[in-house]
């Protein structure tokens, strides 16, 4: 199907969070929109009240609980879900997919195809056995051309409209040309991107480095203790990189380095956010518990942490943040360990 029959149509966004909610306030700037809930009882109130966890919607974005119908009407879907769901939703929408769909998601987030693997410690892990999103809907559909949201995009200040960027990664130069197309306006502007892996994975282990952060926050520690954080992150964010196959450009722009400070120093990230909690002395149990919307980092952790173990390197971040949530560990014994670790030099990537 021509691109130009596209234009006309209505651009699907799939998933009511918060940030599934901003970027279909982005795209109804340049195209109407259908978006996707997960209940009818939530699409009828969207319907009603214009508007989703106290922001307002566009007009032109009209909500649905019918998968059939946002992808007979919608030849771009945004899939925005959290990444324990998303492959339930990857399966569901297969029955309706078809080659000529494009989907750029933005989901955050990594899936282990083993059943059991957390239970099961005795099962190694490996990088086949790990899914990105865009991974998981090239095996699951007949999707072809799939790209991927990453950046510095804050949920609340895309719904505020404060100045933002991103970046969308495809291997298909129609498929960014269409996310530039639908999604750029005077306050949001759109990079593309070739490096699918890289830009996915910088989305996803940002994550990491963003609970870290907070947690320094919250024991009340300043800036110095902050950008040694993030400097030191970012070069393990690579190396974790490497160990998928990734290159190194992807980590040192806008979906890299960009979304590594943002998510790093502030409240608005939920990650972040997790780690303030837990820097201050609360359970892990009783934080995830009160969260209404998923905090990928936590996952992320447990997943790269298993993986490290079929691989000769190490994470410290990542490895004593692992400590910290089963328990074993906690944050000012985990800091203690970090100003230990034996570094001598900068950096040796290049």
């Amino acid at each position: 199907m021509s691109s130009k029959n596209s234009y006309d149509k209505p651009v699907g966004v799939i998933g009511a969070g918060s940030f599934g909610s901003a970027i279909a306030n982005i795209l109804s700037k340049n195209s109407d929109v259908i978006l996707y809930a997960r209940t009818r009882e939530i699409a009828e109130q969207i319907n009603k009240s214009k508007s989703l966890q106290g922001k307002e919607l566009s007009d032109r974005i009209k909500p649905t609980n019918d998968l059939q119908l946002i992808t007979d009407r919608c030849d771009v879907l945004f899939p925005i879900v959290p990444s324990e769901n998303f492959p339930e939703l990857i399966d569901d929408l297969s029955h309706f997919l078809k080659p000529y769909h494009i989907l750029i998601h933005g989901t955050k987030g990594l899936i282990v195809d083993v059943d059991g693997w957390e239970e099961n410690k005795d099962r190694k892990v490996i990088r086949e056995d790990v899914y990105t999103m865009s991974r998981l809907i090239r095996e699951r559909t007949l999707a072809v051309r799939i790209g991927c949201l990453a950046g510095p995009n804050l949920a609340k200040e895309l719904a505020d409209e404060h100045p933002a960027a991103t970046v969308v990664a495809s291997h298909f130069d129609e498929v960014i040309r269409e996310g530039q197309r639908l999604l750029r306006n005077d306050r949001f502007q759109v990079y593309g991107s070739k490096d699918l892996l890289g830009i996915e994975l910088t989305g996803v282990l940002k994550n990491i480095i963003a609970i870290a952060a907070g947690a320094l926050n919250g024991m009340g520690f300043g800036e110095n203790a902050r950008s040694l954080l993030i400097s030191r992150g970012l070069i393990e964010m690579i190396y974790l990189g490497q160990m998928f196959g990734a290159n190194t450009q992807a980590f040192l722009g806008l979906a890299g380095i960009g979304d590594l400070v943002a998510t790093c120093s502030s409240t608005l990230s939920r990650n972040f956010t997790v780690g303030e909690r837990l820097g201050k002395g609360e359970q892990l149990s009783d934080i995830l518990g009160s969260m209404e919307e998923t905090a990928e980092g936590i996952n992320t952790i447990k997943i790269i942490v298993r993986l490290m173990k079929a691989y000769p390197m190490r994470a410290p971040i990542t490895e004593s943040l692992n400590k910290v949530i089963r328990g074993d560990m906690t944050i000012e014994e985990a800091l203690r360990f970090l100003m230990k670790s034996p570094f001598s030099i900068d950096f040796d990537f290049f």
